[in-house]
């Protein structure tokens, strides 16, 4: 939501805290106590600091620091329980106790673990050895004590290297004779996998702890603070600087830099890929696999970045346009090159709105696929937002002659509320989109911010059970108007509120020596037009598609301390249904009802469920063979039900490829993100409803 927007009676109001006090401070203190005076000022649902509140603090730590119950026993947690209710007065008092004493022991608990389980793997295992090991979705039980969780840990590094090796052997099991003409591949021997098998577990354990162990003072404050920000409510959230950044550039699709993915292996930056039309891209030197070693800022001093934590290492490689990186990398020749490179902006297309053409029996429709609701709140109206680009790939739509719209929300968290309700607007003519309740009950209502309607036409949107919060409020309006016929998974995500951002400053610190960063903040709930909620409830479709998920428990209902469901008196609106509405949900509806590959969809799920709430396996590796073959075999059974997609052909705009024509990656660009639709059979039930729609006269 944007932090300056003032539109159909929701403000969100910008609040600069500044923390003023006549006692000295520690060097972390200011963080503490900005945090909690925003979240009491300026959340929806404030709360008091006290013992009750301290419970919830305490339970969340443990929940984000050891949610599998790997790492603490029983009798660390009696030890620690003497906190449970004195968070509060530490968090008053500028205090860390409680944190640090919990991290203390995890950081210890590591070095008794790895040196542990490095041990068990140093020689072949027994894998004649019958061993129990159950795999729990949600643990509920800590290990006795150290001695119960270094067994724990035992048969978990066996549980990971038996299933590394099964897997091994049975893909060898797949290597096909090759002919006279082919390179022929060698089988390993037995001692070779095993061999391999047992290191890659060490490696992946290894790392892991890596990880926990690079994390640096201002990492674990951070982790603090967003363990105490979580009791508010899910998605209030506290961002550092570095992570206000990274959040932005989700939020615009665009940064400054040289264009590159980067990925960590073995302590090395290694460049995954170059994004087409950036800087790195231009220069043309740096590929995809290099590996960068040191960076230097212009002509300064070069810093080895070889072990750096990957976010401190990409802080080093960004940087402002026009500014020049250098970048000593290795190539996979072994050869060593210094690469100069001049920052420019970079523009994410993938994160971006963009359409397609979809060849449905003897009618054309077109796709939108809208990643989320980006906005560039810093550019003040100027900048690129999603609204306007969707409007853009309608109009292109529309020049194409299309016979119906699907706009795409399948796995659109959400994003900007302005644009969400503006983009509703392009669907119909005029009339209330959302409503908003304030912390003290007034309810404002967001209208369409114009009179204009710029598709009229049959209009699908397609969405599962990761559309969440502004996609939940475009496909609520759409629906309750009965403008837009809703496909998909069972429901929506289920937020129904409303965050801003909030700068947090006061106070010096050793630290955040950049600044304290900002809070992602919920000040509202949003409600439907017609007086319903999608917190917890989500969007439910008109026409529902079983997903293999469908048994496993998710969205914002199984997240701990959300907002409670209400609902509000409806506001004033007329529907804007056009001519086959009705029909075209019947159509639909009996399509997925007399669809075969939906029922093994559901049986499937039901397996899925099952297999992830509690499984107990059998750590022979004989045993372990024949569980496997088990699942394969349900598996082998769904994905041989050869789904017969209905869709003719999903093809890009011919406008965008004209506009590409030159550049063979820019091409390749446009048209590689369509393979998502090949067999897409929520596309195909979205397709059917539009084709039933758009042939009634």
């Amino acid at each position: 939501m944007k932090k300056w927007m003032s539109l159909g009676g929701i403000s969100a109001i910008i609040v600069v805290l500044v923390f003023c006090s006549n006692k000295p401070f520690s060097a972390e203190e200011p963080l503490l106590n900005s945090l909690l005076n925003a979240l009491n000022s300026q959340h929806y649902a404030p709360k008091q600091l006290n013992d009750s509140f301290s419970k919830l603090a305490y339970e969340n730590l443990f929940e984000n620091i050891d949610g599998d119950k790997q790492f603490f026993t029983d009798q660390d947690m009696k030890r620690f329980s003497k906190y449970k209710t004195s968070i509060d007065d530490q968090i008053s008092n500028g205090r860390f106790d409680f944190f640090d004493t919990v991290w203390t022991v995890m950081m210890r608990r590591l070095d008794v673990i790895e040196p542990l389980v490095k041990d068990e793997l140093s020689n072949s295992l027994d894998y004649s050895k019958s061993v129990s090991y159950e795999v729990k979705d949600e643990p509920t039980k800590y290990a006795k004590d150290l001695e119960d969780l270094k067994c724990n840990w035992k048969n978990w590094a066996r549980y990971q290297t038996v299933d590394r090796l099964y897997r091994k052997m049975d893909q060898q099991k797949k290597i096909k004779p090759t002919d006279k003409d082919s390179v022929k591949v060698e089988p390993k021997p037995y001692d070779t996998l095993e061999l391999k098998s047992r290191i890659e577990t060490k490696k992946f354990i290894g790392d892991w702890f890596k990880r926990w162990r690079k994390m640096d003072r201002k990492e674990q404050l951070t982790f603090y603070a967003n363990t105490i920000a979580e009791v508010y409510d899910p998605h209030t959230n506290y961002f550092p600087p570095e992570d206000k950044a990274n959040f932005d550039i989700s939020m615009t699709g665009k940064l400054e830099g040289i264009g590159a993915t980067l990925s960590e292996r073995d302590g090395y930056v290694k460049v995954e890929s170059i994004v087409p039309g950036s800087a790195s891209y231009k220069q043309g030197d740096l590929k995809a696999g290099d590996m960068i070693l040191k960076v230097a800022q212009g002509n300064n001093e070069f810093v080895d970045i070889v072990d750096m934590k990957l976010d401190d290492a990409i802080q080093l490689i960004r940087g402002k346009k026009g500014t020049t990186v250098r970048l000593t990398v290795k190539k996979p020749d072994g050869a060593i090159k210094i690469i100069p490179i001049v920052r420019e902006q970079v523009v994410i297309e993938e994160s971006y709105a963009r359409s397609a053409l979809v060849k449905f029996k003897d009618l054309t429709f077109g796709v939108i696929q809208l990643p989320s609701f980006y906005a560039d709140f810093s550019a003040r109206g100027r900048g690129r937002n999603c609204s306007r680009d969707v409007s853009i790939e309608i109009e292109k739509l529309r020049e194409s002659s299309v016979d119906g719209i699907i706009l795409d929300l399948r796995n659109n968290g959400g994003g900007s509320l302005a644009d969400a309700i503006d983009m509703s607007g392009l669907f119909i003519k005029s009339g209330p989109i959302v409503q908003v309740k304030r912390p003290k009950g007034q309810i404002d209502v967001a209208e369409d911010p114009d009179q204009n309607i710029q598709y009229s036409g049959p209009l699908v949107v397609l969405t599962n059970n990761y559309s969440a919060s502004a996609s939940e409020i475009l496909a609520a309006a759409l629906q309750d108007y009965e403008r837009a016929v809703i496909v998909g998974t069972k429901s929506t995500f289920g937020k129904g509120t409303v965050q801003t951002m909030i700068p947090l400053e006061g106070g010096k610190s050793e630290v955040f020596k950049s600044g304290l960063g900002e809070l992602k903040i919920t000040i509202q709930k949003f409600y439907r037009i017609n007086g319903g909620t999608t917190q917890l409830m989500g969007v439910i479709p008109d026409v529902i598609v079983p997903d293999i998920y469908d048994g496993i428990k998710r969205g914002e209902k199984e997240m701990d301390y959300h907002l409670p469901f209400d609902q509000i008196k409806p506001a004033r609106y007329n529907k804007q249904r056009i001519k086959g509405y009705d029909e075209a949900i019947k159509h639909g509806r009996l399509c997925v009802n007399n669809e075969s590959y939906f029922e093994a969809v559901t049986k499937r799920s039901k397996q899925i469920a099952t297999i992830r709430k509690s499984m107990k396996y059998n750590l022979k590796l004989s045993e372990y063979e024949k569980q496997m073959e088990a699942f394969n075999k349900l598996d082998k059974e769904f994905k041989d039900f050869s789904y017969k997609t209905r869709t003719d052909s999903v093809y890009a705009l011919p406008i965008d490829l004209m506009l590409v024509k030159d550049d063979a990656l820019k091409t390749t660009q446009k048209t590689t993100w369509l393979k998502r639709y090949a067999k897409d059979a929520e596309l195909d039930m979205a397709a059917e409803v539009l084709y039933n729609w758009a042939k009634k006269p």
